[in-house]
């Protein structure tokens, strides 16, 4: 292919991915505020510290009357590749002249209202040059995972099922596969492998092959990031009004407790971007507002809390 021509066709793409996720940044925004019915996001622009190129878009809600705190954040950054950013990613040093291209979209929607559930999403995309600017590697991450405190039944399985649907729409295949690997990634392990709630999907480097193309994954991402309306949004308006006390908020801030720790200590975006030199109140929105660390805690056997402890100790086919 002509090398002028390669590079163009890589922008083209490259420009519609940087749209597709600041379009879903302000049509998800736009729904949480009508779900609240009280807070709006303040946007907060930024820039990469010079010599490093590329900013992005954070988008936060605090103290509404239905998110305590919440962020739909947009990064759009580049720069040349370094050894050091290599091992964080586990791919091959092509040379300090080589150049680096990474764009996504993430969320983290932290609930007033215990028996409301947290929920995350992400999805990203990373693109490699050799020092002439041509193409060398492009690969796919993401996921949407829900975080409940309380357990309903018919949430988990109306956000698992809502996301088997999309899944199949693109290959039969890759919701069970997906859906291990969220099983299995958002896992506290120094906690006996206590995980952070009750899944969803999350894949990673996914690249264009011989069944499916470049074109497959943004696609697939793209109805990923819309069906995360669909899965969440229910479940938040069904449940925001339910009357809660003291006890319940204490459990929620314990639950927090679990999901702080996987972020600073397992979280690979988090890391990726705190050792990238990333804008740390971007990355660090993720955390809730409130959390408890009691010393060897644990809910009373029998009782509703216990019971969603119990469903992080194992995976669970909701679907």
């Amino acid at each position: 292919m002509d090398t002028e021509l390669h590079k163009t066709e890589t922008k083209v793409f490259r420009q519609q991915w940087i749209e597709f996720i600041y379009t879903l940044q302000d049509k998800i925004c736009k729904v949480l505020e009508a779900v609240d019915g009280k807070a709006k996001f303040q946007e907060d622009a930024w820039e990469r510290a010079a010599g490093r190129g590329g900013g992005g878009l954070t988008k936060v809600i605090q103290n509404g009357n239905v998110f305590e705190k919440g962020g739909v954040n947009t990064s759009v950054v580049y720069g040349h590749l370094t050894e050091r950013m290599c091992k964080v990613l586990q791919i091959p040093f092509l040379g300090s002249d080589a150049t680096w291209f990474a764009a996504g979209i993430s969320s983290v929607i932290h609930p007033l209202n215990p028996f409301v559930p947290t929920v995350h999403f992400n999805y990203r995309m990373f693109e490699l040059y050799d020092e002439n600017g041509i193409l060398k590697d492009r690969w796919y991450g993401g996921g949407t995972d829900l975080t409940p405190y309380y357990l309903f039944e018919d949430d988990a399985k109306h956000f698992h099922q809502t996301f088997r649907n999309t899944c199949d729409g693109f290959d039969e295949k890759l919701y069970p596969l997906f859906k291990h690997n969220c099983d299995e990634y958002f896992v506290n392990t120094h906690r006996n492998n206590e995980r952070r709630g009750i899944g969803g999907i999350f894949y990673d480097h996914q690249r264009a092959g011989e069944d499916h193309d470049a074109d497959f994954w943004f696609g697939f991402a793209q109805a990923c990031g819309n069906a995360f309306m669909d899965a969440y949004i229910p479940i938040a308006e069904k449940r925001k009004n339910t009357s809660y006390n003291r006890e319940h908020k204490h459990w929620q801030e314990i639950r927090r407790g679990r999901y702080v720790e996987f972020n600073l200590i397992h979280d690979r975006g988090t890391l990726f971007g705190l050792k990238t030199h990333g804008r740390t109140e971007s990355i660090l929105m993720s955390l809730p507002p409130t959390v408890r660390f009691e010393y060897n805690y644990e809910p009373q056997p029998g009782s509703e809390e216990d019971k969603l402890w119990q469903v992080c100790l194992k995976p669970i086919d909701w679907v």
